[in-house]
């Protein structure tokens, strides 16, 4: 079975993810044996961000707040989809906190929507989301 970071090369919906993952060196981290349970922005996602600030945020002078960017998208455990309860707080890898909402059988992350879920991964499992979560 694939890693996060494998399975993330290989999903051609996740393309602006990857490229983002490579320039903040958090492939290393969602390559290790976890579990993480990865949020990921799909490239649509990233296609509702302003003109720009992905390309900006790209930019090497940039990783630090990149990488916060991404680290705000990973959990540490593996969490099925299933498992999500409403109202739950979830503590990202950077220490700030995801809010779940639960209803009619839709879950969103901080008003992201789950789009595809629970695909599973040597070191975790992989939730894809049509929202970038920004810090609040």
């Amino acid at each position: 079975m694939s890693n996060i970071t494998q399975v993330v090369n290989a999903d051609k919906n996740l393309t602006t993810l990857k490229k983002s993952v490579y320039a903040t060196d958090l492939d290393q981290v969602l390559s290790s044996s976890g579990p993480f349970t990865l949020f990921a922005p799909s490239d649509i996602a990233f296609a509702k961000l302003d003109k720009g600030v992905m390309e900006n945020l790209l930019k090497p002078e940039n990783k630090t707040k990149l990488a916060d960017l991404l680290n705000h998208h990973v959990v540490a455990g593996k969490i099925a989809f299933k498992d999500l309860k409403d109202g739950e707080k979830l503590k990202t890898v950077n220490g700030k906190e995801l809010k779940v909402h639960v209803k009619d059988g839709h879950v969103d992350i901080d008003g992201a929507k789950i789009q595809s879920h629970d695909v599973q991964t040597s070191n975790g499992i992989i939730h894809s989301l049509d929202t970038v979560v920004t810090k609040n």
